[in-house]
């Protein structure tokens, strides 16, 4: 399981990571060449940086997400938990590979769904599975509307 962790984790960071600091790394790119051409590689402080951030959060809100999805979705045992990850580590790389962004997050909880089922819908929490979609659904227009406000806050700064 600390193999597949891993292997899950360096998934998540040719992916996820990725979709974190390639906004920054552009930002930074443009204040220091002024225009993105895509072609630099990015700064090894960035990813440092991102790096960082991932370990902060996993450490003050990730026993939360830990929580839920490994014991409240469904039953998974040593050998459901490997397939699990495996199956989203092979997802998001093959993503990767091919500049698709996706989330290991909904790839993972996918997998863990999909084990249950194996033994019948009646083994899956759908209320915990509901929970989580409804959060898939809110979270675009609320990030969209929390990106809307800051740029509307950062046009009628002073500074």
């Amino acid at each position: 399981m600390v193999i597949t962790a891993c292997v899950v984790s360096f998934a998540h960071g040719s992916n996820d990571v990725s979709n974190s600091i390639g906004p920054f790394a552009a930002i930074v790119e443009v204040y220091t060449t002024g225009s993105v051409d895509g072609h630099e590689p990015v700064s090894l402080w960035i990813l440092i940086f991102g790096g960082l951030g991932i370990v902060l959060g996993l450490s003050t809100y990730g026993y939360k997400v830990m929580a839920t999805i490994g014991e409240r979705i469904t039953k998974l045992t040593y050998s459901r938990g490997f397939s699990a990850q495996i199956a989203t580590a092979l997802t998001v790389l093959t993503a990767s590979v091919f500049g698709i962004s996706v989330s290991t997050t909904h790839c993972l909880i996918g997998a863990i769904a999909g084990l249950g089922l194996v033994e019948g819908s009646e083994k899956v929490n759908k209320s915990t599975l509901n929970r989580i979609a409804l959060s898939w659904i809110v979270t675009l227009p609320a990030s969209a509307a929390f990106s809307i406000t800051v740029l509307a806050l950062m046009r009628i700064s002073p500074i």
